[in-house]
């Protein structure tokens, strides 16, 4: 008997339940790093900087139910945000879904594992800056968090 197809490929965002929406988020805190955005060009600009609620080791917030009012301007992501946000990284499962793309291996509903994230290179885990220690932020600006690592889009599943 062939199994069904995960939820991921048989729904839209819009549908899916509160915990289909979250499980989508692979854990690897890109959107979590702090963004400059060019007044004049409107670029985006990553830097390393993560939000001083970003587990560094884990890249998962510390207060992810509070989020919000601890750190105003935190992003709740939406299906409708989703569609009109710019700065999330090529890797992000909300992203990829919204652009009609599959998870790939590394996402933890496809391999099992949360790890994977990490193994790929795709988190933040190692890379960052803390807020209170960056100074100027322009001199964090780095390109990682808007690129794909090196071979995480065509490894086969582990």
């Amino acid at each position: 008997m062939t199994e069904p197809p995960p939820f991921w490929r048989e729904k839209p965002l819009g549908a899916m339940t509160r915990a289909e929406w979250e499980s989508l988020c692979d854990g690897c805190g890109r959107c979590c790093l702090h963004k400059l955005r060019d007044e004049d060009t409107d670029r985006i600009a990553f830097t390393n900087i993560a939000c001083r609620l970003l587990d560094g080791e884990s890249c998962q917030c510390k207060d992810y139910p509070d989020r919000k009012s601890r750190v105003p301007d935190c992003v709740k992501l939406t299906p409708k945000r989703v569609a009109a946000i710019d700065w999330l990284p090529p890797t992000c499962a909300y992203r990829l879904l919204a652009e009609g793309r599959d998870l790939h291996w590394w996402h933890p509903l496809v391999s099992g594992r949360a790890e994977t994230v990490h193994e790929a290179g795709i988190s933040v885990r190692g890379r960052t800056v803390a807020e209170r220690d960056a100074g100027d932020f322009q001199d964090h600006v780095v390109a990682w968090p808007g690129t794909w690592p090196r071979g995480a889009k065509d490894r086969r599943r582990a």
